[in-house]
């Protein structure tokens, strides 16, 4: 049993230097493994394996490093501004949520020849985040000698951001660097399965036809084959497995919601460093939107880190109200409801040992 009983993730108030920000711009710890090889096609979804094979080939031809990497990071020394590549110099993966976007992302900078430094991974909201830590001339010079930047999460939904970004990566286009994204649904466009390349390619204006879409059909695989998720323990049984693990936390969840109003999206992954595992007591609806977005935050840099979720409380299928889940951010809520159910399924075994 821990001595000093569970973590509190209230009681953390991270602050996250800039250097840190460039160097966690790798695939996160939950798919330091993946690779194209252990992406499992659903036979009945061509597209899952044409997506790995124009992947494969994709990463193959990025043997030849930019012009502007050969010359330094900073790029001291060019006689003249690269010349912006002829053809697609980007992917974009096209799909609903769970048919394993970001594992091939992942695979795409695993498979990809070059140093770890030389290559960039994150969610959009991290790309936001460095620009603010860095500038944007900074970034620029920063990300100019990297071989491919891979953006999950593209986020549509902000058009200020959005522009940012696409400017951005106009910059790193011209610099020879190699893109692959993956996006977010618009606001006010319903449906799970709702494709959404015409609007990214759309948002991204001048950068368009540097992008090759591929559709990936399918449905999530975290929901394919598996049992429903555990109902919400007891909060005795919460509360006894969190002081039972250690390096566990816990919180009451309406006190978590509160204090992640006060923590920056950015720090959330730093909100969870050391964890075994999140404990929550008091579970229950999310008052608003913008409580909501903050949460579907925390569930996303939870599932990345592995963390496993034991809760006491409402089910997190009936976390967001039914308007929310009709709402324009519904594709984010459904994402976090599945992620916050594969996490809680991974926390059985703190209190029934003989399911781990």
């Amino acid at each position: 049993m821990a001595e000093a009983g569970p973590l509190s993730l209230c009681a953390r108030e991270p602050h996250v230097p800039a250097d840190r920000l460039v160097a966690e711009m790798v695939p996160p710890p939950r798919f330091d493994s993946v690779r194209f090889s252990t992406y499992v096609p659903d036979p009945g979804r061509p597209s899952q394996s044409e997506a790995v094979r124009v992947l494969e080939g994709f990463a193959a031809g990025l043997g030849e490093a930019p012009a502007t990497a050969r010359r330094g990071l900073f790029g001291f020394g060019r006689s003249k501004a690269p010349k912006t590549p002829a053809g697609p110099r980007g992917v974009y993966l096209d799909g609903g949520y769970g048919v394993g976007k970001t594992h091939l992302l992942a695979s795409l900078w695993h498979a990809t020849d070059a140093e770890p430094e030389r290559k960039a991974f994150g969610t959009f909201v991290e790309l936001t985040n460095l620009v603010g830590a860095l500038g944007f001339q900074q970034t620029v010079r920063t990300l100019s000698g990297h071989r491919l930047l891979c953006i999950d999460e593209f986020e549509l939904d902000d058009p200020g951001d959005t522009v940012l970004v696409s400017t951005l990566l106009a910059r790193l286009v011209e610099a020879g660097v190699a893109l692959a994204a993956t996006s977010n649904t618009l606001p006010g466009k319903l449906g799970e399965g709702r494709f959404a390349a015409a609007d990214f390619l759309r948002e991204i204006q001048g950068l368009s036809a540097h992008f090759r879409a591929l559709r990936i059909d399918g449905e999530d695989y975290r929901h394919r084959g598996l049992p429903e998720a555990p109902a919400p323990y007891s909060e005795a049984a919460v509360t006894r497995a969190a002081h039972a693990t250690e390096g566990a936390s816990l919180d009451a969840f309406p006190a978590l919601l509160d204090h992640l109003a006060r923590v920056h999206p950015s720090r959330y992954g730093a909100l969870t460093d050391g964890l075994s595992a999140v404990c929550l007591t008091g579970v229950g609806p999310v008052p608003d939107q913008s409580t909501a977005l903050r949460l579907v935050v925390l569930a996303d840099r939870l599932y990345d880190r592995e963390v496993p979720v034991l809760a006491a409380g409402l089910p997190f299928d009936r976390l967001f109200s039914e308007e929310m889940l009709k709402g324009g951010y519904r594709k984010k809520y459904f994402r976090a409801i599945s992620r916050l159910t594969a996490l809680a399924r991974d926390a059985a075994h703190l209190v029934d040992p003989s399911r781990k």
